[in-house]
């Protein structure tokens, strides 16, 4: 298990992306301690991607992080990429327009007040917990939610949802996280 960098959660060792926050993660050529940016701070070594593609230090807005406001590694210098509508994974939405909510869904990415790529969203909302819910990805049974032991539950449809069992959602559901209401759209 190693450390994110990121939200400095625990995660398994070797992963290309967290699965709580969803930060692509760099790996040190010469110690293999995980980081973040060109040069590792323990002994300067190069950061690279674990399948060993090298990082040459620069971001780019793709359709993931236009919406999250998160920057990422262009796919060309990443082997594994975030969902784009270049990849073949669905577009998942979840949104409210009435409060301004527009969420595009990445695999593995948690939601939540303090923790994960949507916090702009829920940061001022104390019903929403710090670490609320996970979107994941299966390519049998599409995209599902699932409640990470939120204090004022996660429902989908007014379904409650127990903790960290996973709940697929389709085009029109409604996923209910504390007090807020969000519209799933799938594309």
């Amino acid at each position: 298990m190693i450390i994110c960098p990121s939200c400095k959660e625990e995660i398994e060792d070797n992963s290309h992306y967290c699965d709580q926050c969803g930060q692509a993660l760099l790996y040190c050529d010469r110690c293999g301690r995980v980081g973040l940016g060109r040069r590792c701070t323990h002994c300067g070594g190069l950061m690279v991607t674990p399948d060993g593609l090298g990082h040459k230090g620069t971001s780019v807005m793709n359709a993931t992080s236009m919406s999250t406001g998160i920057p990422s590694l262009s796919t060309s210098n990443v082997g594994v990429s975030q969902p784009s509508p270049s990849n073949s994974l669905p577009m998942l939405m979840l949104y409210n327009d009435s409060l301004n909510i527009r969420i595009q869904g990445i695999n593995g990415a948690v939601i939540g007040r303090r923790q994960g790529p949507y916090t702009q969203f829920f940061a001022q909302n104390m019903y929403v917990s710090g670490l609320h819910a996970q979107l994941k990805y299966n390519g049998q049974s599409g995209w599902s939610i699932c409640d990470k032991h939120s204090s004022n539950g996660t429902m989908v449809n007014q379904h409650s949802l127990q903790p960290d069992v996973e709940f697929t959602i389709k085009n029109g559901d409604i996923v209910t996280l504390a007090n807020v209401n969000l519209q799933v759209s799938i594309s």
